[in-house]
């Protein structure tokens, strides 16, 4: 499930959605259980601390929300090297391209996260 808001917090950040930067982070944090790695994501994956299969992830879902024409057969390939199904893949490609629909619409709209988002996930609990 994480992996899942890695995906949409990277798109998102990419497609300068704020709500869903913001809002999906909090359960990114959340569902990571570390409160650094929706903050490396959003601003750079690439540096992030996150796994090569992750990165690999994340570079597949990039490619679908900013060059979907470019996607073919190889990328399926590479993936599957690393552990990703088939049916992974896909799911990878349909959480990005619709997100790439949902922060544009959000865009459109002026949707702004709630402020608690902000906070979610970064503090322990008192």
């Amino acid at each position: 499930k994480a992996e899942r808001e890695m995906i949409v917090v990277a798109t998102s950040s990419a497609n300068q959605c704020q709500y869903c930067v913001i809002a999906h982070g909090a359960i990114l944090r959340i569902r990571a259980k570390n409160p650094l790695i929706a903050d490396q994501i959003a601003s750079n994956y690439r540096k992030a601390d996150i796994t090569p299969r992750q990165r690999a992830m994340l570079d597949f879902a990039m490619k679908v929300s900013q060059e979907a024409h470019l996607v073919s057969d190889a990328d399926f390939a590479e993936l599957s090297v690393l552990g990703f199904s088939y049916d992974d893949v896909w799911d990878i490609a349909a959480i990005s391209a619709f997100f790439a629909l949902s922060n544009r619409i959000a865009n459109v709209a002026a949707m702004r996260p709630n402020d608690e988002f902000y906070l979610m996930g970064r503090l322990p609990k008192a």
